[in-house]
């Protein structure tokens, strides 16, 4: 920025220079302010829905202790979207708990526990219902996500700008060339000859 301000009092400088340097300014200031302050807002819009599902999801489901049966199938990966490793050892099993309200249920659950004996307990998630449900967000991945979607935004509002500004510059330039060919056809006849429109 400093080189075209410097530039601005060059003799050499035509009007499409100030253009380019008046896009090159905008994108700069987009880039810089606008950017950043899109993603911020996308993130904690995000954050904001986000933690309000994670109360939603805490309030409906609860923890219970369920006493396993017996083994269903053998062991199978599936990712766990919450856990700190990419897969884990899933194994299937027909598991008996009660409901909030004391009635009894038995169902197919799958489990990450060592454990899986006819007569173990496991620790389940439940709906209001008492049917199995997947384990509630938490609130720290919550702003993770929220994290990851602003930043994401914030670099698509960048590389949009940037590549309008390309776009911009792109068509000046190629105007830029077309109005010198329209001149050089005009001199090119008479160009080199000695006297000519004198």
């Amino acid at each position: 920025m400093t080189g075209v301000w410097r530039w601005r009092h060059n003799p050499l400088r035509r009007a499409t220079d100030r253009r380019e340097a008046w896009v090159a300014l905008v994108a700069f200031l987009l880039l810089v302010l606008a950017a950043p302050a899109l993603g911020w807002f996308c993130g904690a819009r995000t954050d904001a829905a986000l933690q309000r599902s994670v109360r939603a999801q805490q309030s409906g489901r609860h923890l219970t202790t369920a006493v396993v049966v017996r083994r269903v199938a053998s062991q199978h990966f599936a990712a766990d979207p919450e856990a700190t490793t990419d897969r884990m050892a899933q194994t299937a099993v027909v598991a008996r708990w009660h409901t909030p309200d004391g009635t009894a249920r038995s169902a197919v659950v799958t489990t990450s526990a060592r454990n899986t004996a006819p007569g173990s307990r496991l620790r389940i998630w439940t709906d209001r219902k008492g049917a199995p449900a997947v384990r509630p967000m938490d609130g720290p991945t919550a702003h993770t996500h929220a994290a990851l979607a602003g930043f994401g935004a914030a670099m698509l509002a960048a590389l949009l700008v940037e590549g309008v500004r390309r776009l911009i510059v792109w068509r000046m330039v190629q105007r830029r060339y077309e109005r010198l060919d329209r001149a050089w056809a005009k001199a090119g006849p008479d160009w080199g000859r000695t006297g000519t429109g004198s």
